[in-house]
């Protein structure tokens, strides 16, 4: 049986306080690492005992900003000996300096709690032929999508616990609005289709259906693919994104 999902989106980082996309993978703000806080007490609080005793694992992005909410989010968990893994395919999905890594090194550095030798040796490229399955296109987006829910799927835990970005989760994942720090839980719909070409898909539970888990995010659903560029975009080009898919 696949796994519960509990999906949570990063805390408020510095590129967020003034939308200053130019910040180089940015670290958490000061508000950031205090709104990790409200989460590790609220997770333990408020999730069912089932799910919180089964929590076998913690996904994140390996990007900065992912990697230090769930340190310092999940740390009653990593305690206990719960794994993390860093991951590639839930980064962010454009290529501006904000939404692009740092080289495994540096970042491993910074939070050796934290398992990178999963991370796709590639990462953080996303502009080269060698990054091509992180291009900001929206075949590849959602393609990565796919791909890191296909992963999770065979995972053999209960509940996998994953920190990851705003735009990825709700353009190409769930089509659900996350703020920051928020949360939402789901488990995958029958995948019985699959070998006709179905693609996996999740249903939230209604714990966080709505305003999400903490009550932060907005009650609204895109459609998956939406305002995602189907083709590269000139260097220092963004799209304008509607407003109902802008991560705040």
């Amino acid at each position: 049986m696949p796994p519960t999902l509990i999906l949570i989106r990063h805390a408020q980082a510095l590129h967020n306080v003034n939308q200053d996309y130019s910040i180089q993978d940015p670290p958490l703000s000061e508000l950031g690492r205090t709104q990790c806080s409200d989460l590790s007490k609220a997770l333990q609080e408020k999730l069912p005992e089932d799910l919180k005793s089964n929590i076998g694992l913690i996904v994140c992005s390996a990007m900065s900003r992912t990697c230090e909410t769930a340190v310092l989010s999940l740390g009653w968990l990593i305690e206990k000996g719960i794994p993390i893994q860093a991951h590639a395919g839930w980064q962010e999905n454009s290529a501006k300096p904000c939404d692009t890594g740092s080289p495994i090194p540096v970042v491993a550095k910074q939070f050796p709690q934290i398992d990178f030798s999963h991370v796709d040796p590639v990462f953080p490229d996303k502009v080269s032929p060698a990054g091509a399955k992180y291009k900001y296109t929206k075949a590849a987006v959602l393609a990565r999508a796919q791909a890191d829910l296909e992963e999770l799927y065979h995972r053999p835990e209960r509940v996998v616990v994953v920190v990851s970005h705003s735009a990825f989760m709700r353009q190409a994942v769930t089509g659900d609005h996350y703020w920051n720090t928020d949360y939402r839980i789901y488990d995958f719909e029958d995948k019985a289709d699959a070998a006709k070409g179905a693609l996996l898909k999740l249903k939230q539970s209604d714990l966080t259906k709505g305003t999400g888990g903490l009550g932060l995010s907005h009650d609204q659903i895109v459609e998956l693919g939406v305002g995602i560029p189907e083709n590269e975009l000139p260097p220092g080009e963004d799209m304008e994104l509607p407003p109902d898919v802008k991560p705040n």
